[in-house]
């Protein structure tokens, strides 16, 4: 683990402690700074089974791979992996140090994280916005219907169908003659409007829905966005990473760019830099998040 710049440390405590606003931005590194890591023993553990038999080592892969399976596999998978990436709480307490560091200040959080770290947290939900979409949604493959449905109740029944057992404190558990991978026909989602199939609401392609909560928290951000352009607003970059850098780390540099009030921060392992433009009001800081936000507590 690397060491943490003190005197960065000591700068961004001061903005966040000074400025007028605080904007957040959240890409994956802040979940596996939060301990949700997509293979080693939460994978060895959860998904062991499909390991042996189709050969795949982490989650990201799986999802993948099971989509070539019949359907009764491939959605016995992704209720595991929806159950233990959206559903139970990330292993270390990440995301609630940062909400203690903001929670007095005029905060906004653009996240790409779609496993609801933010709200479980205690974040105020109408000051986020999950861009790319949200674990527990699921949408029809219907381009016309233009909605999400909760899935909770389903992935709750799906892992109870494929053998875990509910513990005395309401979690499930692989018991020791271990599970299904698969799911009864009659329990493979369908849209309850027209009856087609489902998938879920992430974004990979032009079909993704921005149902009516997506919109309201567009225009809540953008509002956000537009009475503080001229404060002093601190854009808080958290763990993004080079895939979709146009959704925040672009936009933030240009914000911090276009408004000399304003401060930008990054805390990312390894990826820590901001552009020449912006480095004299910029504050880069290489570790990891979590370690970062002890410091700063």
């Amino acid at each position: 683990m690397n060491k943490i710049n003190r005197e960065q440390i000591g700068l961004l405590k001061k903005e966040i402690q000074n400025a007028d606003a605080i904007v957040i931005g959240a890409g994956a590194g802040l979940s596996t700074s939060a301990g949700f890591v997509y293979s080693g023993e939460r994978f060895d553990k959860w998904f062991s089974d499909y390991a042996s038999k189709y050969g795949f080592k982490d989650m990201y892969t799986g999802g993948f791979y099971v989509l070539r399976l019949k359907p009764e596999i491939s959605w016995a998978y992704w209720a595991r992996y929806i159950y233990i990436n959206r559903y139970l709480d990330a292993p270390k307490p990440v995301y609630n140090k940062l909400f203690e560091l903001v929670k007095d200040k005029d905060y906004f959080v653009l996240t790409t994280n779609v496993d609801h770290c933010f709200q479980k947290a205690g974040f105020d939900k109408r000051r986020l916005f999950y861009t790319q979409g949200d674990y527990g949604l699921f949408q029809s493959v219907n381009p016309d219907m233009q909605k999400t449905y909760d899935n909770e109740e389903w992935v709750m029944k799906a892992m109870e169908a494929q053998g875990f057992i509910v513990n005395s404190e309401g979690l499930f558990e692989i018991p020791e003659g271990g599970v299904s991978m698969e799911i009864p026909s009659e329990l493979i989602p369908k849209c309850p409007d027209d009856g087609s199939d489902m998938t879920t609401n992430l974004r990979a392609d032009d079909s993704f829905v921005e149902d009516e909560g997506w919109r309201r928290a567009s225009l809540a951000y953008s509002k956000f966005l537009e009475e503080h352009e001229d404060k002093h607003v601190l854009y808080l970059e958290l763990g993004v990473g080079g895939n979709t850098p146009g959704i925040i780390k672009y936009p933030f540099w240009r914000f911090t760019f276009e408004n000399p009030n304003a401060v930008y921060a990054c805390i990312n392992y390894g990826e820590a830099q901001c552009p020449s433009d912006i480095r004299d009001r910029s504050i880069c800081i290489d570790g990891d998040i979590g370690q970062a936000l002890d410091e700063l507590m």
